[in-house]
């Protein structure tokens, strides 16, 4: 029976490639991925270094997953639009993004959807409002907040751009 351990981490939706690399750490350290929630993640003792792991935002897609599994990548599951991979180490380096173009589109899907989100939490903070409901604020609350997350994402877009910018 292969030895498991829980644990509980948050990050900000901007802070995806640092939970990337958290996850990439415990693996350094022996601890695959192999499950994923909100907040949680599970890991199975392995080989120090024996995985690499990417997430990225894509949506439900079993072609792409099974194009990811074609390539040697295991599907370790998804939380919400967010999905994680991993592969052997020893089967080479393992990349979900080729260059700084496909990168800046990522950023830029992520983007998409937190305008989304934001936008309808914005309409139904106002409507609220409007209609005297109390508890308004928590949907003007989490538009800001979005809002916010929204600014990290285009800065991060934007420096992405200007390095693409370097290289031509």
């Amino acid at each position: 029976m292969t030895e498991k351990k829980t644990m509980t981490k948050w990050f900000w939706v901007w802070e995806f490639e640092k939970e990337e690399e958290w996850l990439n750490e415990m693996a350094l350290n022996g601890w695959a991925l192999s499950g994923v929630g909100v907040c949680v993640y599970t890991f199975e003792k392995c080989e120090p270094g024996e995985y690499a792991v990417r997430l990225e935002m894509h949506g439900m897609d079993q072609e792409y997953i099974d194009f990811m599994k074609d390539t040697g990548a295991e599907y370790v599951g998804r939380m919400m639009a967010w999905i994680y991979f991993r592969k052997k180490a020893a089967d080479g380096p393992f990349d979900l993004f080729s260059d700084i173009d496909s990168r800046i589109e990522h950023l830029k899907k992520i983007g998409r959807v937190l305008s989304f989100v934001c936008l309808g939490n914005m309409l139904i903070g106002v409507g609220n409002s409007l209609n005297g409901f109390h508890f308004a604020w928590i949907n003007l609350l989490c538009a800001s907040l979005l809002t916010y997350c929204l600014g990290r994402i285009h800065g991060k877009k934007e420096a992405l751009e200007r390095e693409r910018r370097l290289h031509e």
